[in-house]
């Protein structure tokens, strides 16, 4: 139940970095994020295996797309979500007739409520740590390649690792040994906190306007693939990520929130240097609760240069 999404061109990052810069527009999705691929098909599995309620927490786009399935799929939801969840997301869900719970400050002490609902029928989604989830995103590969582009690069960004879990996979499957650059937000950066000392670490506190990358840690599966792949971790900062935001949407008429802009603005910024042949793939993660007020207001409290 989603979306094979465009991949196209853009001329103006491609120009500014000397290469082809491919967009993957998650963005596009029916839920507005690559969320509708993993939470989709976890959905979709646990279904077909007699699930009678799904019972989710989410910092908003893992939470939109259970809501969204849940409601296709004529199945009850509760979602969990901390107290960092923007109003807008917790309308989404609930306009999906969703049950939505705020608990917390972060989203470890709102899935910490949402496990205590767990039973035999009510069946718990995880929103990044499952292997549907993974197989979920692969086919993203599959598709670029269905369109003739072979990626030498691949740019995303990480909250709790089940993209780039699922692109790893995906990439793997049709014989792709390439880079992926795993973009967090300095305030989020538990997998290059985990990368610098090549141990599994887990954040003390997540902090910053990247709300839906804020997992303390991501999990385990993302930990083995930075170690045993060619996974180069960078960090933004929050005033980059909302600059970029900015200038993708002039750039491509498209709104993302602030965890796909930590992504973009790695192009944006030339922090990455390609050679002019590259073909590079970004994916445009997208972000179903953001709107234009709500960038307007981070930008206000975050920096006077915009």
């Amino acid at each position: 139940m989603s979306a094979n999404t465009p991949c196209i061109r853009s001329s103006v990052l491609s120009e500014l970095n000397h290469c082809n810069i491919w967009l993957k527009m998650e963005s596009c999705q029916s839920t507005g994020s690559f969320k509708q691929r993993s939470i989709g098909n976890a959905c979709l599995q646990y279904s077909k295996q007699g699930a009678k309620r799904f019972i989710s927490s989410s910092g908003g786009n893992a939470g939109i797309s259970v809501a969204y399935m849940g409601n296709e799929l004529n199945i009850p939801v509760t979602i969990v979500v901390p107290k960092t969840t923007s109003a807008k997301a917790i309308q989404l869900m609930r306009e999906e007739n969703a049950e939505v719970i705020v608990h917390g400050n972060s989203w470890g002490e709102a899935n910490d409520l949402a496990l205590t609902y767990v039973s035999p029928e009510a069946v718990y989604i995880h929103p990044f740590d499952d292997p549907y989830l993974w197989n979920g995103i692969a086919p993203i590969i599959d598709e670029v390649i269905a369109e003739g582009i072979k990626p030498d690069a691949v740019i995303l960004s990480v909250g709790g690792g089940s993209l780039l879990s699922g692109i790893s996979q995906g990439l793997k499957a049709n014989s792709l040994t390439i880079p992926i650059y795993a973009i967090e937000t300095e305030g989020t950066a538990s997998l290059n906190a985990s990368i610098k000392i090549s141990k599994y670490v887990k954040l003390e506190d997540v902090t910053g306007i990247a709300t839906t990358l804020a997992a303390k840690q991501v999990c385990e599966n993302a930990f083995k693939i930075s170690q045993n792949e060619n996974i180069v971790g960078l960090t933004v900062t929050d005033e980059e990520a909302l600059r970029a935001c900015f200038r993708f949407l002039d750039d491509h008429r498209t709104l993302v929130e602030p965890a796909c802009g930590a992504t973009l603005s790695t192009l944006y910024d030339k922090k990455i240097s390609f050679p002019s042949l590259t073909n590079v793939l970004v994916i445009v993660c997208g972000g179903a609760s953001i709107t234009l007020k709500q960038l307007l207001k981070y930008a206000e409290g975050n920096t006077p240069h915009f």
